[in-house]
């Protein structure tokens, strides 16, 4: 990790409380000021044997998620489904797949969770389903009003020859149209051939789909994340899509074109905002919606203003990368930042199964990076299950690709869009399957990291991945972190720079070093911080002991540096107070001690 800084100075008359991360608050935006935890279920705890995560293994590690101090588990499809695209392809949205359980084994799940005061949050898959579905097999035979539940169009023909209707493309590569020899038409499909796309023209079809809400809001979910939420809806004119010229891509590949008729459609917007109007209809605990969309920071914002609570803001996953600038930095967080209207709550993404994760991404020794930056700015954060421990991707061979966006692309190609690597099972401890199952063989290969990357020696670390994301959980309940005003700088090109401010009170400071050298700048006068800070626990990259005092007027930050926290007595007879400078890796939090 590189060397950061979070200075948090409060003043007050009386003795300060450490702020802890309060998990399933009852009234009002609960989600807000919190961290949302996915767990990609297949991948997270296997209870029966069969190599493969499933509901009660979910469930008997719950306690997890409770100490890390989250607010919710959103859970990945755990939908009937062929398991074409591993349970993105849904033959049945209103029951559980036999892979994951029942929907006993559910109804355990959630209230485990509300025991534990955790939300649960599903995944919901609207775009499509699989060409399994009783839908899809009753609209191939023309039988109302399933056959309008899908878009269906004649073939084009040329030259005599049967042609697709136009030159859409599937995010899976190749045409999005598949010839159904019985119903002499092609269907569209904007993943793979066995997911059809659902057709939101049909208001029959949009009931269907907002039975399914009702289903599991009748269970007890407390919110939806919904799944590829800009493809929803496409043009009723069925145009070819302009061509992108001189790519470098194959002719089948979706970024030859410019989607300006299959992704981003107004009607969209409209679709999202009659889910809100009926998620609002049920009464209690307030539900919440989260919307995907890998597109543009304008169309992202627009969902703010047709009731998605949490566009998902992809800016750590898209916009920055490993070799970003702090300027970067600071104009990708301004840029959504500016883009949230009055009232609403930014998000900060920092990674979720379908790219690589953070440690990978940054670096293993920036594996918390991103979650600290995610923790000091305003809003929720989202984490990926095993971010928290800094797991890393599992290269994978082309004979151990299963992912069909991997499998499409080809061998040569196949580790460019396969998301296998960074969906491998969760570390729990140096046991067999790493603790995740006690059969012979898991669905996926475990990275052979696991012997000393996992949770139970994690635990044991005051200095470890998981450690620091407890630590920044809780920070996110700090007064001045959740209501502060935000300022993102960047000091003397050198460091990223973000401050909290509320009237009248010391700010919490964040100081990023993004370089891998050893790097030193005059922060105490630029950020206004204080001067002297001594340091009580650091890393071995970081080349200082307990102990050890720091100048912040001449801050020198070592690259990969971690530092634990650090006492300032500095003047405290003079200004009437102690304070106690708390710094994890690199994180520096300070706290006002009675005395």
């Amino acid at each position: 990790m590189q060397g950061l800084v979070i200075v948090s100075l409060i003043l007050s008359l009386g003795c300060f409380e450490p702020a802890s991360a309060q998990n399933g608050s009852t009234s009002g935006d609960w989600w807000k000021d919190t961290f949302i935890y996915q767990i990609y279920p297949r991948s997270f705890k296997d209870s029966n044997g069969d190599g493969v995560g499933d509901l009660n293994g979910i469930t008997s590690k719950l306690d997890h998620l409770a100490d890390l101090g989250v607010s919710a588990v959103w859970l990945s499809p755990i939908y009937a489904s062929p398991m074409v695209d591993f349970g993105y392809d849904i033959s049945n949205f209103t029951a559980v797949d036999p892979t994951f359980g029942t929907l006993a084994d559910f109804t355990r799940l959630v209230t485990r969770a509300k025991s534990l005061k955790l939300k649960v949050i599903l995944d919901f898959v609207p775009n499509h389903s699989s060409d399994k579905h009783p839908w899809f097999l009753k609209s191939v035979q023309k039988v109302k009003p399933y056959d309008e539940y899908y878009i269906w169009r004649d073939a084009k023909m040329v030259n005599g020859t049967r042609q697709p209707p136009n030159n859409w493309l599937s995010e899976f590569q190749g045409s999005a149209w598949e010839w159904n020899n019985q119903r002499k038409q092609y269907y569209y499909h904007e993943f793979t051939v066995g997911q059809p796309d659902l057709n939101y023209r049909s208001s029959a079809l949009q009931e269907e789909m907002k039975n399914v809400f009702r289903f599991w809001l009748n269970l007890g979910v407390d919110g939806f994340r919904v799944d590829a939420i800009n493809f929803l809806v496409e043009d009723s004119r069925f145009l070819d899509e302009p061509k992108i010229p001189n790519t470098g891509f194959a002719d089948t590949d979706p970024r030859t074109l410019r989607h300006i008729y299959t992704s981003d459609q107004n009607e969209t917007y409209q679709v999202v905002q009659s889910w809100r109007q009926l998620i609002d209809s049920y009464n209690g605990t307030r539900k919440l919606l989260l919307t995907e969309a890998y597109t543009t920071p304008a169309y992202t914002a627009k969902y703010f203003q047709y009731g998605s609570n949490i566009p998902f803001n992809f800016i750590f996953l898209r916009n920055i990368t490993s070799p970003s600038k702090p300027l970067d930095y600071k104009r990708a967080i301004d840029r959504f930042i500016n883009l949230v209207p009055p009232g609403s709550i930014p998000n900060w993404v920092t990674g979720n199964h379908d790219n690589s994760r953070v440690a990978s991404r940054f670096g293993p020794h920036r594996a918390d990076q991103i979650t600290m930056i995610a923790a000091i700015l305003p809003g929720v954060a989202i984490i990926y299950n095993g971010d928290e421990l800094g797991m890393v991707d599992r290269p994978m061979s082309w004979k151990e690709t299963i992912d069909p966006a991997g499998c499409n692309a080809g061998p040569s190609r196949y580790n460019l869009t396969s998301r296998d690597p960074a969906r491998t099972p969760f570390q729990w401890d140096a046991t067999k399957n790493a603790g995740f199952s006690s059969g012979n063989k898991t669905w996926l290969p475990i990275n052979s990291n696991y012997k000393f990357l996992n949770l139970a020696t994690e635990k044991t670390l005051a200095n470890s991945s998981y450690s620091i994301t407890k630590k920044l959980v809780a920070l996110k309940q700090n007064p001045i972190v959740k209501t502060g005003t935000t300022m993102v700088t960047v000091i003397y090109a050198y460091f990223l720079g973000i401050a909290r401010r509320l009237p009248n009170q010391n700010p919490v400071v964040l100081v990023v070093n993004l370089y891998n050298h050893t790097m030193h700048a005059d922060v105490a006068t630029f950020m206004n911080i204080p001067k002297y800070m001594t340091v009580y626990i650091a890393n071995a990259a970081a080349k200082l002991t307990a102990g050890t005092r720091i100048d912040t007027s001449f801050l020198q930050l070592q690259g990969n540096a971690s530092v634990y926290q650090a006492v300032n007595t500095e003047d405290s007879r003079t200004i009437g107070w102690k304070s106690h400078w708390i710094v994890d890796m690199n994180l520096f939090r300070t706290e006002i001690l009675c005395g």
